[in-house]
C-alpha cells in the first residue's frame, strides 16, 4: 500500500502561498488559459497585492473564487496545510490542533475546518448505494445531559443517524430526526437503489423493507444472533464504533446542527480508507472543477 506524502513532501510541493495560489490556477484553468477579454492565451501574471492573475489587456482571473477559500484572509498555504491535516489523521482534526498548527485564532480555525469538512462531503459524494447493503441506526455527539421527555421517558442529548454501507464499498450516512418506520425506510429508499439486498438488525423501522423493493434480512440482535450466513450488520457497527470514539477522544461532543460535516469528513475518510496515499491529491484534483 502506498503512503501519503510526507509534511517535507508537502513543504516541497507549496512552500508559499505564491505556490498555492499557482498550483489552484493551473488546476482550475489551465497555463494556457485563453483571455475571454482578448484571446490571448499563455499571458497571464500573478498580481502583487491580490491573489489573482492578470492578462497583458488588464482582464483579471481569481483562482480562489468558487473555493473554500473565497473570501478568506488566511493565508492560502495555511488552508492547503489545513486539508492536508484532515486527510493523514485518522480521528479528526479538531479546531483548537488547527489554532495551533496554523497559528491561528480559534474563530478561524473552527471556520476552516467547517469549510474543509463541507468540501470533503462534496468530493465524496452521495448514491444511490447498491449490491448487499448493510444499514443501521446510532445515537452520536451531543452532550452525556439527560432530559425528561414526555411521558416520563428518558431522553439522550444525542443525533440520530442512519448509515448505510455496501460490502467492501462506499459508505453514506444520514441524520434523521427519529427512528420511526417513516424516517428509516425513507432514508434507505432515497439513498439505495431498487432491487438491492439489505441486511439490519431486527428494528421494526426496517420491517417493511421488502415491499419497497429490496431483498431484506435481518438478524436478531436481541436473540444473540449478530451472523447467519453472510447477514449481518458488523460492517457498518465497526464505523459506529470508530465515530464514536473519535469524536469522543478529539472532539468531546457535536451538535445536531453541525453533525452532517463531521459525517462528511468521517464518510471520506473511511470510503479512501485502503486508499490513504489518495486522499490529498483527490481534494486538490477536485478544486478544478
Amino acid at each position: 500500500m502506498a503512503k501519503p506524502i510526507t509534511i517535507i513532501e508537502f513543504m516541497q510541493m507549496f512552500p508559499d502561498d505564491d505556490a498555492c495560489l499557482d498550483f489552484l490556477f493551473k488546476e482550475r484553468f489551465g497555463a494556457d488559459h485563453e483571455c475571454s477579454r482578448c484571446g490571448e492565451t499563455g499571458k497571464w501574471k500573478k498580481l502583487a497585492k491580490m491573489p489573482a492573475y492578470t492578462c497583458q489587456c488588464g482582464n483579471h482571473v481569481h483562482p480562489m473564487v468558487g473555493t473554500p477559500f473565497h473570501k478568506s484572509h488566511t493565508p492560502l498555504q495555511k488552508w492547503f496545510y489545513a486539508m492536508y491535516l484532515f486527510t493523514t489523521t485518522r480521528h479528526g482534526v479538531p479546531a483548537k490542533e488547527l489554532q495551533r498548527q496554523l497559528s491561528v485564532n480559534y474563530k478561524t480555525a473552527w471556520r476552516m475546518g467547517h469549510e474543509i469538512r463541507k468540501y470533503l462531503g462534496l468530493v465524496d459524494g452521495d448514491g444511490p448505494l447498491s449490491g448487499h447493503v448493510e444499514a443501521d441506526e446510532a445515537y452520536v455527539g451531543g452532550r452525556r445531559k439527560r432530559t425528561r421527555g414526555r411521558k416520563g421517558v428518558v431522553l439522550d442529548n444525542k443525533t440520530i443517524v442512519v448509515g448505510m454501507v455496501e460490502r467492501d464499498g462506499r459508505l453514506l450516512t444520514k441524520v434523521v430526526p427519529d427512528t420511526s418506520r417513516n424516517s428509516l425506510e425513507v432514508t434507505v429508499t432515497e439513498n439505495v437503489a431498487p432491487g438491492s439486498r439489505i441486511s439490519t438488525d431486527e428494528h421494526l423501522g426496517y420491517s417493511d423493507l421488502d415491499k419497497c423493493g429490496f431483498q431484506h434480512e435481518t438478524v436478531q440482535h436481541k436473540r444473540d444472533e449478530y451472523v447467519r450466513g453472510d447477514v449481518h450488520t458488523n460492517t457498518i457497527e465497526s464505523f459506529w464504533s470508530m465515530l464514536k470514539r473519535s469524536i469522543r477522544g478529539t472532539h468531546i461532543h457535536v451538535s445536531r446542527q453541525h453533525m452532517p460535516k463531521y459525517l462528511a469528513e468521517f464518510e471520506f475518510r473511511w470510503n479512501l480508507r485502503r486508499q490513504p496515499e489518495a486522499m490529498f491529491p483527490l481534494l486538490l484534483k477536485r478544486l478544478g472543477s
